[in-house]
């Protein structure tokens, strides 16, 4: 048996209960740690309660900790630290383990080589049978199949720490954890896929979540300063589009201001263009779902306001990034 700890990053949401339940119900050896990050601003410890009581004989093999709320990189760290077995496993507070997901990773660990630092999971979505699935559906989807996922990841602890862990600049999870897994293989080290399954639910569809993930864009800036333009070939990942959110940014930024100066026709003109842009945004995003009211409605209002958040968001971390040394070399 090989022994391991579970770190799981949380905000304590609904879904922490269920991914705890899950593991708890798992056939296999089970984990000789289970770390819990709280990375809430302000963490409310009662808000703990429930879902500890799930774990059953587990409980008494959870440590909890507190990150700050200082983004996913950060609270995977501070739960590295406190980690003392060979193998940390990255579980995200919304995936839940399958039956026998313990034995599945005990037979993953078992047969990995000594250069192998890393064993990836296998995630399942649930997607709805009678219906287009939603874009929070696809979104949650194309998360479980990312590559090299912290959602159900396995990491020699020793290759992590050796590492300096994940690079606290990013405020993206995914990002992140491309970024160490680049550093890894460049080290020399290999990354393989594993044998076990979960299963990753879909949230709920939440209005403003895209306006919030523009904020992607910031890390990409610093990928690319760290691991050249290209980096998104290496991590099979879609490569980023910024001419599109920068075009039609700058063109109704030119809209405003014509207007402003009175320029009417040519405002028009430029208020055009940005409307066709905007709205060649919002039919690539409604066309693959269901198309129901409140789907259409988000899309269009997002549609319009994605682009200019893109559009800072990068420019921004360009900027804040020009600099940026490894993370090696920031982390001491």
């Amino acid at each position: 048996m090989t022994a391991y700890a579970v770190v799981i990053p949380t905000l304590v949401p609904g879904s922490l209960a269920d991914c705890l339940a899950a593991l708890a119900a798992s056939i296999g050896p089970g984990p000789r740690q289970i770390v819990l990050v709280d990375d809430r601003a302000h963490p409310d410890p009662g808000a703990l309660d429930h879902p500890l009581t799930v774990l059953g004989d587990l409980r008494s093999r959870v440590t909890v900790v507190a990150s700050g709320g200082r983004g996913p990189a950060a609270a995977r760290n501070a739960g590295l630290r406190a980690v003392t077995t060979p193998w940390t496993v990255f579980l995200a507070d919304d995936v839940q383990p399958g039956p026998h997901w313990c034995a599945q990773l005990d037979r993953d660990l078992a047969a990995e080589a000594p250069d192998i630092a890393g064993s990836q999971g296998v995630i399942a979505v649930p997607l709805p049978g009678g219906r287009a699935p939603t874009e929070t559906e696809r979104e949650t989807a194309a998360r479980a199949r990312a590559r090299w996922s912290t959602a159900d990841m396995a990491y020699r602890t020793d290759s992590l720490k050796q590492a300096r862990g994940f690079d606290e600049r990013f405020r993206c999870a995914h990002r992140a954890d491309v970024d160490l897994a680049l550093r890894l293989l460049d080290a020399g080290l290999r990354i393989r896929q594993g044998r076990r399954t979960s299963m990753m639910p879909a949230p709920p569809a939440e209005r403003w979540a895209s306006l919030r993930a523009q904020r992607r864009h910031a890390d990409d800036a610093l990928m690319r300063r760290l691991h050249g333009p290209r980096w998104w070939h290496r991590a099979v990942a879609p490569p980023g589009r910024p001419a599109t959110p920068l075009a039609v940014t700058a063109t109704g930024t030119t809209a405003c201001a014509l207007a402003l100066a009175g320029h009417r026709r040519a405002a028009l003109a430029a208020a055009l263009g940005w409307a066709a842009g905007t709205a060649a945004i919002a039919r690539t995003r409604i066309a693959p779902g269901p198309r129901t009211h409140d789907e259409v409605t988000t899309l269009l209002v997002t549609s319009a306001l994605n682009p200019p958040a893109a559009t800072w968001h990068r420019l921004a971390g360009r900027w804040r990034h020009r600099a940026a040394r490894s993370w090696r070399d920031v982390a001491g």
